[in-house]
């Protein structure tokens, strides 16, 4: 069995990293973004998601080229740290630590809100953080024992997942193909801005599936092969449940449960119960992905000399980085018990644009820094990377004053954790 010169064992393949991108993509957005979005853009928003999806895969290939440069864990954080030093590193780790961390407690408060469909006292007190307790708990408690045990999970859920998503899209256009038309809206496109902002939430997250990078058997090779065939795959399904929703409700704007009362017009009661289960399971995929993933994150910081070395002690037997998971479910139980879902879209959407900006000018400099590196090469690749930033941007414009505090705030925490670690390590 292969071993990273981190001590990381080396067993993740290409198609459970493949897994682990849409486990990472496919979250709580498409089961509650879909009404956001048509309240925007009415039936044009099915052009939205194909619009959408040709500007990640713009970023998305840049990211390939970067991702495929390294053999560590670490994503963003240290694609930044090595084109841009460690400020760079810091602003992009800390920022993307957050994010997961607020990213995941929302799913987990979503979980426990779809499981109130079944058993309405879920959303008690009492009830609530012992829910919490026991699905955090359980997650960690697989991910400590070892990484096979966790990526299988992540396998296993994925699956599960996208058949009942599957079985609403077949069931959708088969029985509403007489009203499966996609007309353009009269909503001016003012609220497009706003409307791909958001669906940088649905599509974003994919960046964490690279984080244990450094445990995959062959990451130049399987890192491209990841992403773009988890893109397609949830473009797809993204496209076509969004022109289900919109073609069986008539203002789908009004609902929170979207692809549940679509269900419920052409499947029945049963057909709302069976999208209420998938989202069930989407959202504790997601969670899966999350506690798999998100840990190597700080395990990267510590490796760099950026975090406590605890962070990245490695369990004897497990070969698993079991400090940054039990100190990550820790801080996850608590954002989770105390916060909120749509706090999380908001930031976890406007955050992404700074990371996936700072990444697309990672592969311009890391070109001039490492021109002979074995990597894979984006045809054109600085051509796209300032496409990837111009893109970046232009969404900017659709975000508020209280995600750009959010960031700054974030920004200020990774300059203090700057000047200290500075000063230690020089």
């Amino acid at each position: 069995m292969a071993e990273s010169p981190t001590g990381l064992v080396r067993v993740i393949g290409r198609w459970t990293l493949t897994a682990l991108v849409i486990n990472s993509i496919i979250g709580s957005g498409i089961f509650g973004l879909p009404s956001t979005i048509a309240g925007l853009l009415g039936k044009a928003s099915v052009y939205a998601y194909l619009l959408a999806a040709v500007g990640i895969g713009i970023i998305m290939a840049c990211f390939a080229e970067v991702a495929s440069q390294f053999h560590d864990a670490g994503g963003p954080y240290l694609y930044a740290r090595t084109a841009f030093g460690r400020f760079a590193g810091l602003q992009m780790g800390w920022l993307a630590w957050l994010v997961r961390l607020t990213a995941a407690a929302a799913n987990a408060n979503l979980f426990v809100d779809y499981l109130a469909e079944f058993w309405p006292d879920a959303t008690g007190t009492v009830a609530r953080i012992a829910l919490l307790t026991l699905l955090l708990g359980g997650l960690a408690a697989i991910n400590y024992r070892g990484v096979r045990v966790g990526a299988r999970t992540s396998n296993i859920f994925t699956i599960a997942k996208l058949a009942p998503l599957t079985v609403f899209i077949v069931a959708g256009i088969v029985l509403l193909r007489g009203n499966a038309v996609v007309t353009v809206s009269s909503t001016g496109t003012g609220d497009w801005p706003r409307a791909l902002l958001l669906l940088m939430f649905a599509y974003g997250g994919f960046e964490a599936a690279l984080i244990p990078i450094g445990e995959a058997r062959n990451p130049r090779r399987d890192a491209p092969f990841a992403l773009f065939t988890a893109l397609m795959a949830c473009a797809l399904f993204y496209t076509l449940i969004q022109l289900v929703v919109v073609s069986a409700l008539a203002a789908p704007e009004e609902t929170k449960r979207p692809l549940a009362e679509a269900a419920r017009v052409f499947m029945g009661a049963g057909g709302a119960g069976l999208v209420t289960l998938g989202a069930i399971i989407s959202v504790y995929g997601y969670l899966s992905s999350a506690m798999l993933n998100s840990p190597r994150l700080t395990f990267a910081f510590a490796e760099g000399k950026d975090f406590p070395q605890s962070f990245a002690a490695v369990h004897p037997r497990f070969r698993t980085p079991h400090v940054s998971i039990v100190i990550f479910a820790a801080l996850l139980w608590g954002i989770a018990v105390a916060g909120s879902f749509k706090w999380n879209a908001s930031l976890s959407a406007v955050a992404r644009l700074f990371t996936y900006s700072l990444v697309c000018g990672a592969l311009i400099k890391l070109r001039r820094q490492q021109p002979q590196a074995e990597a894979f090469r984006l045809p054109f690749g600085p051509a796209f990377a300032v496409l990837g930033i111009m893109f970046s941007l232009y969404l900017v414009s659709g975000m508020g004053y209280g995600e750009l505090l959010a960031i700054a705030a974030t920004a200020a925490l990774a300059f203090a954790n700057w000047a200290v670690v500075k000063r230690k390590n020089p």
